[in-house]
């Protein structure tokens, strides 16, 4: 599949798909029906979360970040970077994401937090479990220009080696710094720290983004993302040893 062309809508490429009438797509409002990056970007102001934000406890909570990324998109099987463009499920990331309620039932969790794009929405919904917001901090990294493109498209472009961390041209979307998203991601999870006192916090959203956040929780660079995989549909889960933040498990698959 060629990339997206930035006049044409997502639907022209072909990745239009029936998802289950039970399900709305928080930005769309219609099953199925995907958003251009543009769209997405305009619509996503009205998920932003303004509630308090708390400083890194001294002494952390006794709760676990669980972290799980969307199932599959035709774009993300494809390799193509899937920033802002709103693409519904594949019928095989659907499948996935219903293994993963056994992998939920094991943790008591007491908040939930998605990303408003319906790729991770409905990915959250096939997990059996209901949002306590939808957060658009969560919402993946805008590419910019390379929204759409796969890597190898971009390093024939005379960048040998590049990845999105290097960085991204503005597009019809202005694009972001890995330092923006690890912004986002210090956002988040001001947000759910108070939570952790009590329990586990399920947070759903998008590869490149949930792997920030991980580097950010961390206390590392968050160019360390870059050498995180993050399969799609699966689970990853931080805690701490003493006050040290943890990786406890990673890629989980249902």
């Amino acid at each position: 599949m060629s990339p997206l062309p930035h006049s044409a809508s997502p639907s022209a490429a072909g990745v239009m798909q029936t998802t289950p009438s039970t399900f709305t797509p928080p930005l769309s409002g219609t099953p199925g029906a995907p958003l251009s990056a543009a769209r997405t970007a305009a619509e996503l102001h009205r998920f932003t979360c303004d509630g308090p934000e708390r400083m890194r406890p001294v002494e952390p909570g006794p709760g676990r970040l669980l972290l799980v990324r969307h199932g599959e998109t035709l774009w993300s099987r494809d390799g193509r970077h899937t920033g802002l463009t709103d693409l519904p499920l594949t019928d095989a990331g659907r499948r996935r994401a219903t293994g993963l309620p056994t992998l939920l039932g094991a943790h008591r969790i007491v908040h939930v937090r998605s990303s408003p794009l319906q790729r991770a929405a409905e990915t959250l919904h096939l997990a059996g479990r209901t949002p306590d917001t939808y957060d658009a901090d969560l919402a993946e990294w805008d590419y910019g220009a390379e929204e759409g493109r796969t890597t190898a498209e971009a390093r024939r472009d005379g960048r040998p080696g590049w990845t999105v961390f290097d960085g991204v041209p503005p597009g019809d979307t202005p694009g972001e710094t890995v330092e923006m998203v690890a912004a986002r991601a210090s956002r988040v999870l001001g947000r759910v720290w108070g939570h952790l006192e009590h329990g586990d916090v399920l947070l759903v959203g998008h590869g490149h983004h949930l792997r920030v956040l991980a580097a950010v929780y961390l206390r590392q660079t968050p160019y360390l993302a870059d050498s995180l995989e993050f399969e799609a549909g699966s689970l990853c889960v931080l805690g701490h040893h003493r006050d040290t933040p943890t990786i406890q498990q990673w890629n989980r698959m249902p």
